[in-house]
């Protein structure tokens, strides 16, 4: 297998929320939801970089397309990181992030190997890292 991940998908409860959560509390671009006139079909997508997205889209609805029962989930099972360019960026992001409804699950601080991070939980409890690495920054800041 070639990596080639080009689409995170979030199964949400509430679409609308989420999109808020989002759109409006994060700033990420989309065009809302489309593919209502499906059953199952109501989706938001994101472009987060080049090549890669981010698709919110009802649990229920990915519980009938993938034929797994519709389960609860747990936060811990996987975080998705966002990299940025400084302390003060991660500062920002957390800010921001509780301020569009995030729960805050562990304040920003320095980390053991020499970074500083932050977790927050998204509306679904999705688990979100807000990290600055100072050897992995990302490419926009060097």
């Amino acid at each position: 297998m070639k990596p080639r991940i080009s689409m995170i998908t979030l199964g949400v409860d509430d679409l609308e929320r989420a999109l808020r959560f989002y759109r409006d509390g994060l700033g990420l671009k989309t065009e809302g939801i489309i593919g209502q006139q499906f059953e199952h079909g109501a989706v938001v997508f994101f472009d987060l970089q080049a090549g890669l997205k981010l698709a919110l889209w009802p649990r229920q609805s990915l519980a009938h397309d993938s034929g797994i029962a519709l389960t609860a989930s747990g936060a811990t099972e996987f975080a998705l990181g966002h990299n940025v360019g400084s302390k003060a960026e991660v500062d920002a992001v957390m800010r921001q992030a509780r301020d569009a409804g995030a729960v805050i699950a562990k304040p920003a601080q320095d980390t053991f190997w020499g970074g500083y991070a932050g977790y927050f939980q998204d509306p679904d409890g999705h688990l979100w890292e807000v990290v600055w690495n100072p050897q992995f920054l990302p490419p926009d800041t060097e």
